[in-house]
């Protein structure tokens, strides 16, 4: 049995072309997202939880690089409206996460990575997962104070080449702007009550057995 998502893409002089996916019914995956600010150590813990899981890593910027390189349809309006300097629609990054998910039918899961960002996002992507049978189960925020993570990403700079990395000013920037973006996000799921803060603070290790207790609760 399969379902249909029609997804309208816009392009210039306000003209439309109507894109339709074909979406099978997949088996329930667990699907999660992970949050945390600059220097959380979010990507180390992100591949301890795929390894663990076996789950498949969704991030949205590695999804636009895919797509562009394999000049899919959605790949090229993608750089199209990338290189006249416009943001990529939701509706075209939510084709392409379409893509990967059905792309991969057996997967056991999705790590979401950087994806949604915010209410429109989040309402996109759960209306995608429902067109198979499908939902976030939880949304994990790791949580470290702002000092930590200043020191953490001065500390970072010595080694990283980042010039981002080695500017207080920019970094306490960079946090502010995780903090803006992701609180729409976390709003929205806090909603259904899906949302969990974890301590970010501690070693790689307890951390990880925190953010696996919450995940093995609900799997």
């Amino acid at each position: 049995m399969f379902r249909f998502l029609k997804i309208i893409v816009f392009q210039k002089h306000l003209k439309f072309k109507p894109v339709q996916y074909l979406y099978p019914q997949q088996k329930n995956m667990f699907n999660l997202i992970l949050f945390g600010p600059p220097g959380s150590g979010k990507g180390t813990q992100s591949e301890h939880i795929i390894d663990a899981f076996g789950l498949q890593h969704l991030s949205t910027g590695n999804l636009l690089r895919t797509e562009i390189a394999h000049q899919t349809e959605l790949g090229m309006e993608a750089k199209r409206l990338m290189d006249a300097g416009q943001l990529v629609p939701d509706a075209v990054v939510i084709g392409m996460v379409g893509n990967f998910i059905d792309a991969r039918p057996d997967a056991k899961g999705f790590l979401f990575d950087g994806f949604p960002r915010t209410t429109a996002q989040c309402i996109a992507l759960d209306a995608l997962l429902k067109e198979k049978n499908n939902e976030i189960n939880v949304v994990l925020a790791l949580e470290v104070s702002e000092e930590e993570l200043v020191k953490r990403l001065l500390g970072r700079g010595l080694t990283s080449g980042r010039s981002d990395d080695t500017n207080e000013t920019i970094i306490r920037a960079r946090i502010q702007e995780y903090h803006d973006k992701t609180t729409a996000v976390a709003t929205y799921y806090a909603k259904f009550n899906k949302v969990v803060a974890v301590t970010g603070e501690g070693t790689v290790e307890s951390i990880y057995a925190d953010l696996k207790k919450e995940i093995d609760a609900r799997i």
